[in-house]
């Protein structure tokens, strides 16, 4: 501990002027940073956790004034969001884990040099970036698929993410030749360089990958308002939590700033929209948070080395 600190001191002696005053501007602007940024999450928190007559009155920042878990409890009751909550799950693990596979499979094929249509494969999923046949074309196709109604629609048209493929492949790229050719002399097909070689080798890309589909899977709602609207039995956690905010302003419609206020110090078991669009908030990032710490280091290296380029 004394090293530690005569090598603390002797460092700070010899850090001239310039630098002293580079440091603390550099920590200064990480600590605003950091609060700018943590600063929205932990407001909607305590709105969430504070009562939503006394939210009107305005003045909640980082903690609730007056505690209350009602909000959470008014969202949770509904019934059918046990089983949202589990068509969400599924259609997260299984939509990343078969879209992260198949634009691997793909990524690896164009990545390949010796593939001779890799770049006309390539410019026609680019293509698909910039022109789409629209919500009506995409609508038929799905019912001429047979698609609406069912737990595909949520999997199937989305397997292959353009953007994602041109990542994943960026990074296939940049891995070094030698290993495929070596495999290859020794008598490796290309599946099994695919899933000895390239697969292991690629897993920062394909965690940061991951993360992307997931969150997309995830938040994603639209798409069963499209097909699955009339099938509660298909409804996800997002959907769910989109009726039951239109709910409530369609409750509240009918009554002004002026009356809520005027009842704040009365009913104390009431919701308002402010109220349950930050529970919603809160419920539906929850599970990203949690998950977010086990892929950063994997999500940090998927990015830094996706446009390294091997020798």
């Amino acid at each position: 501990m004394q090293k530690i600190n005569v090598a603390f001191r002797s460092k700070v002696r010899y850090m001239s002027r310039g630098d002293i005053l580079f440091n603390i501007f550099n920590y200064s602007f990480m600590i605003m940073l950091c609060i700018v940024m943590l600063y929205p999450m932990l407001n909607t928190l305590a709105i969430s956790l504070n009562d939503a007559n006394d939210t009107i009155k305005g003045g909640i920042y980082l903690w609730p004034r007056e505690f209350t878990l009602y909000n959470y409890q008014y969202v949770l009751k509904e019934n059918t969001l046990l089983n949202a909550l589990f068509i969400s799950v599924l259609r997260t693990v299984l939509g990343t884990a078969i879209s992260v596979f198949c634009t691997a499979m793909v990524a690896y094929v164009i990545s390949r040099k010796e593939f001779i249509f890799r770049k006309f494969v390539t410019i026609a999923f680019v293509l698909t970036m910039y022109f789409n046949g629209g919500l009506i074309p995409t609508y038929l196709l799905m019912r001429d698929l047979g698609l609406i109604g069912t737990f595909w629609v949520y999997i199937i048209p989305g397997i292959i993410g353009v953007f994602n493929l041109i990542v994943i492949r960026s990074f296939i790229e940049g891995l070094p030749n030698s290993l495929v050719e070596s495999a290859r002399i020794d008598g490796a097909g290309e599946f099994t360089i695919f899933f000895k070689i390239i697969l292991p080798l690629s897993l920062p890309v394909l965690a940061t990958v991951s993360l992307f589909v997931a969150v997309y899977q995830w938040n994603s709602w639209f798409d069963v308002f499209l097909y699955n609207s009339s099938n509660p039995n298909l409804s996800t956690l997002q959907y769910e939590l989109m009726k039951i905010l239109q709910n409530t302003n369609a409750t509240m419609s009918g009554k002004t700033a002026a009356d809520a206020f005027a009842n704040a110090s009365g009913q104390s078991n009431a919701v308002t929209p402010a109220s349950i669009r930050a529970t919603m908030t809160i419920i539906a990032s929850l599970p990203i948070i949690l998950v977010y710490p086990f892929l950063q280091k994997y999500f940090i290296k998927g990015l830094t080395l996706g446009g390294v380029k091997g020798e």
